[in-house]
């Protein structure tokens, strides 16, 4: 591994799948358990041309590439600071002929005429509105949590301009946003067809919901079987270690 890679100020972080890592900051945002969420829901098949939105470290595409067979995956981020360092990861991992991240504001119509449409959109948005709460514009960790730089319109609109007909988004929120989710998808001829619930454990409400929408794709919308995080006893439930790779 080649240390000039890495900042005094970042770690190295070990994904435990195929070999790939992660550089992150020690003290900036870092991936949890809803980038891993995300990119199992996500369907990639063999050959697919994959954009992940708001792609922050780049944790979705490196997930991805290490669990599919996807042709492309390239991550959007409007911080230069976090592509700089997603395009550090990719050279870390040899994916540079499999995963690349583009430095752009995924409102700017004319820059995504510029992509090649996709067959998978992935999408882990900020999911707090601009106004609750004290939020301060500049901070790096409240760009990731809040709509400070693009809503949640924003990102469907801009997966609807990427996609390829009848293509499909999949996205990570939280449950209270659910009826504004439906709503802006509708709006924006994208189909909501699968939805999951995912609960931290069996006697509490669910904290993240999964939804599978497709371009001008026709009203049919499956429920998934709820997920939970953790069983009665503290640990993780059978579900999530598959997911996480602890078990067949």
């Amino acid at each position: 591994m080649n240390n000039k890679l890495i900042r005094e100020d970042e770690t190295i972080d070990d994904l435990q799948l195929k070999g790939l890592c992660i550089i992150q900051k020690k003290d900036g945002f870092r991936f949890g358990v809803d980038a891993v969420l995300l990119a199992n829901f996500a369907n990639v098949k063999r050959g697919d041309y994959v954009i992940d939105l708001c792609t922050g470290t780049g944790i979705i595409p490196f997930i991805l590439a290490g669990k599919t067979q996807g042709e492309k995956i390239i991550g959007l981020e409007i911080q230069e600071q976090m592509v700089e360092m997603a395009k550090r990861s990719v050279k870390i991992n040899n994916l540079e002929n499999r995963v690349d991240f583009v430095q752009g504001d995924l409102k700017d119509v004319s820059m995504l005429k510029n992509f090649t449409k996709a067959d998978v959109i992935t999408v882990n948005p900020p999911y707090k509105l601009f106004n609750s709460g004290i939020v301060n514009p500049e901070d790096k960790m409240a760009i990731a949590r809040h709509e400070i730089l693009c809503t949640l319109e924003d990102v469907i609109i801009a997966a609807r301009a990427l996609l390829k007909d009848n293509k499909r988004m999949f996205m990570i929120h939280r449950p209270d946003r659910l009826a504004d989710i439906i709503t802006l998808m509708r709006k924006h001829k994208i189909e909501p067809k699968r939805i999951q619930m995912v609960h931290p454990n069996t006697k509490k409400p669910p904290n993240i919901v999964l939804i599978e929408g497709q371009r001008d794709g026709g009203a049919f919308l499956k429920w998934e079987e709820p997920l939970f995080v953790y069983n009665d006893n503290g640990g993780y439930t059978e579900q999530i270690d598959r997911i996480y790779g602890r078990c067949k």
